[in-house]
């Protein structure tokens, strides 16, 4: 497994790529991606986690604030770029921007929104109407992307015999 957080660049072509969306809230939300990376730590996978380690909250949340603006700038990138987005509503939080996402990102996702999280009827709903895959813990949501993962390799090693 290889993890990339921003601002490092990243390359998503020759790889199974997942993307770590969700409740990030310094502070408030619990640091789920660590659980997500322990469970996936065996499998030949990309893991984009957008949880940045020198965040600075002082910056202005303006676009012509280069960092923020970098940080932003990775995140739809990789958003766009990854075989998978997970996303976690985790019902400490408010989630705002990963709300946006959802609405943004919807494609290739997979979401788990617990009982409690503020807004769970509308992601309810978004979910139900672009039929976006939902889960109901963050273990099942692990699980799920194990299952991807290892269904895709199958996928990828069959195709292999006909090069």
């Amino acid at each position: 497994m290889e993890i990339v957080k921003p601002p490092t660049k990243f390359d998503t072509t020759n790889k199974i790529s997942i993307f770590l969306a969700g409740s990030i809230e310094m502070g408030t939300a619990e640091e789920w991606q660590v659980q997500v990376q322990d469970a996936l730590k065996d499998l030949d996978v990309l893991i984009l986690n957008p949880r940045r380690d020198d965040w600075d909250s002082s910056w202005k949340q303006e676009k012509s604030n280069a960092p923020f603006r970098e940080q932003v700038e990775w995140e739809l990138k990789g958003q766009e770029h990854v075989d998978l987005i997970l996303f976690y509503f985790d019902p400490a939080s408010k989630a705002p921007i990963t709300l946006m996402e959802l609405g943004l990102f919807h494609e290739d996702a997979v979401v788990c929104c617990p009982e409690g999280f503020w807004r769970k009827g509308n992601v309810d709903v978004v979910c139900e109407y672009y039929m976006i895959e939902q889960v109901g813990t963050l273990e099942e949501l692990i699980q799920y992307a194990k299952d991807y993962v290892s269904a895709a390799l199958e996928f990828e090693a069959y195709f292999e015999k006909f090069e």
